[in-house]
Parts: C-alpha cells; structure tokens; sequence
C-alpha cells in the first residue's frame, strides 16, 4: 500500500499531484482486475509491482519507464495483446530497476530515483 502522511502546516496544495497519481494508479490497477491482476507494495527504496501476464513470453513484453511513467505492452505477434500505463507517485531509477517474467507472472523492482539536490550555496563577500 501507498501511504502519504501529509501535515496540516504545508498545505494540501503541495501533495496534491502526488495524491492523484497514486489514486490514477490504485484505480487503474482496480479496473484491469478483470483481465489482469495487478498487486503493488513500496519500502523506502523501490516499488514492486507483480502482474499475471499468461500466454506472453518475455521476448514479446516490451516495457518502458520515462520518469514516473510505467507502459507495458506486448510486441506484435504475441499471442494476447497487453497494453497498459501506470503513473507512479515518484520518478523510477531505471539502471536500478529489474523485471522478471515467470510462470505467467512480471514482477518489477522499480528503484525510487533519488531527486537530485538543487541547493546551491552563496558565499559571501
């Protein structure tokens, strides 16, 4: 599960686009259920997701990652079309990140990105 302890002080405004995306998320991961299941849990570190992909074999997987964006599809000829999107709350680290496929079933370690410190410091004169 998804946690985000958000205190009163700062505002709702500031946590509200990460809010979103994780409802976009837990909400897309909900409605595929039909045809797939998608099961999500987090740590400090990474994000694991495991999905039930049966019939795709990982050569006819495609997965990509562009900054919190996760799309999977299955390439053409495979036998069962797979197309989805996920948006996650933080941007993935993708040397870090892995993927397995066995048995019918994907599961990602996608390693959190650490957001890159943009304070610099002034000296004084």
């Amino acid at each position: 599960m998804f946690f985000a302890i958000t205190p009163a002080a700062l505002g709702r405004q500031f946590y509200a686009p990460a809010t979103r995306s994780l409802e976009r998320f837990l909400n897309q991961a909900q409605l595929s259920g039909g045809q797939h299941s998608v099961v999500a849990t987090q740590d400090e570190t990474s994000y694991t997701l495991t999905l039930d992909l049966p019939g795709i074999a990982k050569e006819q997987l495609s997965i990509g990652i562009e900054g919190n964006l996760l799309r999977l599809a299955s390439k053409q000829g495979a036998p069962r079309a797979y197309k989805a999107a996920y948006e996650l709350p933080q941007d993935i680290d993708v040397a870090s990140s892995e993927a397995r496929l066995e048995n019918g079933v994907l599961t990602l370690k996608l390693a959190k990105a650490v957001p890159a410190s943009r304070v610099a410091e002034l000296t004084i004169h």
